[in-house]
């Protein structure tokens, strides 16, 4: 195990997939906002996501520096679209978005933290 990433271009490529969808869910367009309806997330805590996934990007960017920083938010997102395979699971919401959003979102997230970090 590594604390700094190696190699650091998945981590700054995650870093940016991750704030762009932390904008995206900050105002959330009619596909994402269909997603979280349909996964039964209140909508009065949506803005939490965003945050989440802003201060994600933040700890990926500053771990290519900090030892350990991008280490843990990568395991961070991984729990988080785990989190998220298991809201769209249990709310039964498995179509598109699940596969290609939420399941793509988490094996990249994945690959990024194995083979960058382990």
């Amino acid at each position: 195990m590594t604390l700094l990433p190696e190699p650091v271009w998945p981590v700054i490529v995650l870093a940016v997939i991750v704030f762009g969808d932390g904008l995206l869910t900050f105002r959330p367009p009619r596909a994402i906002a269909a997603c979280l309806d349909g996964v039964g997330f209140p909508r009065e805590w949506w803005w939490v996501l965003a945050v989440v996934k802003f201060l994600a990007a933040a700890g990926l960017v500053t771990g290519i520096w900090i030892p350990g920083l991008g280490a843990a938010a990568a395991a961070g997102l991984v729990v988080y679209f785990l989190c998220a395979a298991a809201a769209h699971l249990r709310a039964r919401y498995v179509g598109r978005d699940f596969w290609l959003n939420c399941l793509g979102m988490l094996v990249v997230c994945i690959a990024v933290l194995v083979f960058c970090f382990l």
